[in-house]
């Protein structure tokens, strides 16, 4: 049965109800959002989904607090927030109305929680607390920081506060699912590009997407450059060694840093060759052909560097 109401606390918001908002308005669009603390909203019934209030911890009964004593856990001992325990119940079919494919769906789901929903969830309940100077730009930093002052005693305030909240909320949401979709079907090109590429020191790929994950899944580490399209040009990147910093497997040539056009054309002897940047980690040429040339004479002095 869909629910008429999502019952949430009044008052002031935090990260975890409004990102449940999210997940539950997707699935449940007829269903009002109620801001309350009141006895006869926050007991559960089989009209209404209630969420970071009420004291219990019962999906069977759609009521989905944390706050309570021996609330939920994950299997591994961290602490659920609201936003968990939603998405715990209702992610996957989030997901297949936001038109995930039915075979990405538990990739999808899991990636999207490891990435996104335990840290939120941890901030909420105190087991991670960002620190430097950006603490301050945490997305649940951000979304407190769309309430209203604190003298500002308009008694809906707050309700317009959470709505607009919400908005922003969704936007981010909607782009980590859909980014993490995303890269499940590049890794099935890069796959096949990877294939097509044998032993060969380049990848080719038909249009600019996440690669390396691929790479590093399928262990092809005898790469080490990548050529695609882009606009009206074709790229010529680098690979990174580690999911943090910039090391990467191999530089593009040190005689090419920060040239464009005709001295790039006369350092590399390619023409057609337009932009190398001055870190050496992409360079870009007019043709497929032009950009492949530079690829090889890239692997040729990589390799002669012990790459």
């Amino acid at each position: 049965m869909s629910p008429d109401f999502l019952v949430t606390h009044s008052g002031g918001f935090h990260a975890d109800e409004l990102l449940s908002s999210v997940i539950l308005t997707r699935l449940f669009p007829q269903a009002r959002i109620v801001r309350s603390r009141a006895p006869e909203w926050i007991t559960p019934g089989p009209d209404r989904v209630i969420y970071d209030v009420g004291g219990q911890y019962d999906a069977a009964a759609q009521i989905f607090d944390h706050h309570q004593r021996g609330a939920p856990l994950r299997a591994d001992g961290q602490p659920y927030s609201s936003f968990g325990l939603i998405w715990n119940h209702y992610g996957r079919d989030y997901l297949a109305v936001s038109d995930v494919p039915a075979a990405h769906i538990e990739a999808v789901y899991a990636a999207f929680d490891a990435s996104f929903v335990v840290p939120i969830d941890l901030t909420d309940n105190g087991a991670l607390s960002p620190t430097g100077p950006l603490a301050g730009l945490t997305l649940p930093t951000l979304l407190e920081t769309l309430k209203p002052a604190f003298d500002d005693t308009d008694p809906g305030a707050d309700d317009r506060a959470f709505h607009a909240a919400l908005a922003i909320a969704r936007s981010f949401v909607e782009a980590a699912v859909s980014r993490s979709a995303a890269k499940l079907r590049a890794e099935g090109l890069v796959y096949r590009a990877i294939e097509a590429a044998g032993q060969g020191r380049i990848l080719e790929l038909p249009m600019g997407m996440p690669f390396r994950p691929a790479i590093i899944k399928a262990g092809a580490d005898q790469l080490l450059f990548v050529v695609h399209p882009r606009d009206k040009d074709w790229c010529l990147t680098t690979i990174r060694r580690g999911d943090e910093g910039f090391e990467v497997r191999a530089d593009l040539p040190a005689a090419w840093a920060g040239l464009t056009n005709g001295e790039l054309e006369a350092a590399c002897g390619v023409v057609g060759a337009s932009f190398c940047h001055n870190g050496r980690f992409i360079a870009a040429a007019k043709t497929r052909e032009a950009t492949l040339a530079m690829a090889e004479l890239a692997v040729k002095e990589a390799v002669a560097n012990g790459a």
